[in-house]
């Protein structure tokens, strides 16, 4: 199985204050407007598009989705996590179909079903990126667009995703990422190219640093790819 208990485990000790803003999951509340706003730019409008968020933990793009009018499958490992997901829809009575499984699993049930495919600052949490690249390239219909964000594996990516995010800021738990994991552009475009997948865009997501104490802190960019970055791939006909 493409999972990591330890790592299950730590997102599952989240749920109850997943929806927090100013909690252990504070830097993806902030970064998730942008992510949406680009999911939507590179996909186009997400109404009535059928969607699958691989990794979708507590639900903050699945629902951000949801509510621009996607049909949206959230699907996650962490069963506590997509309790707090569930929870939070209900209440905001939002739409979203929240699956416990694995990418791979879910794939094979449903080939060729989804329009647009996200996995959102999950490939660094997974013993074998690569199998979640298959499976989403089974799960994406023909002329599909999936759109993918990970850390990038440099001395900028480490000193920012951890030192900093993790131990100075104090944004996330201490531990939350490994190093090892992080992706680089490079490998993960080759990785899918070796599943049958276009490349469309990358942009980096950069820190600004005169807006670190701000709401939004974060600023995408397409010359600095040196820490988080965003990628968008597409099925071929």
């Amino acid at each position: 199985m493409n999972k990591d208990d330890a790592e299950l485990a730590r997102f599952n000790a989240l749920a109850r204050d997943f929806w927090d803003p100013k909690g252990p999951m504070k830097p993806l509340h902030m970064l998730n407007p942008l992510r949406i706003d680009w999911i939507e730019n590179q996909y186009g409008s997400l109404v009535d598009a059928e969607v699958l968020d691989i990794g979708c933990g507590g639900g903050l793009a699945a629902e951000a989705m949801a509510a621009r009018g996607a049909v949206v499958t959230g699907l996650d490992g962490a069963d506590k996590l997509l309790k707090a997901a569930q929870l939070h829809a209900d209440d905001h009575q939002i739409q979203v179909d929240y699956q416990l499984g694995m990418a791979e699993d879910w794939a094979a049930a449903n080939p060729g079903r989804y329009e647009l495919v996200t996995c959102l600052e999950m490939l660094e949490h997974v013993p074998d990126p690569e199998s979640v690249i298959a499976a989403i390239s089974h799960a994406l219909a023909p002329g599909g667009t999936a759109v993918l964000s990970t850390l990038n594996r440099t001395a900028r990516g480490f000193l920012l995703g951890i030192v900093a995010a993790e131990y100075l800021l104090k944004w996330v738990e201490p531990g939350t990422h490994t190093y090892r994991k992080f992706i680089k552009p490079s490998e993960l475009a080759e990785m899918c190219r070796r599943h049958g997948l276009e490349i469309k865009a990358v942009t980096g997501v950069r820190l600004n640093p005169l807006r670190a104490l701000q709401p939004q802190p974060f600023e995408l960019t397409q010359n600095d790819l040196a820490v988080n970055y965003f990628m968008s791939v597409r099925k071929p006909l």
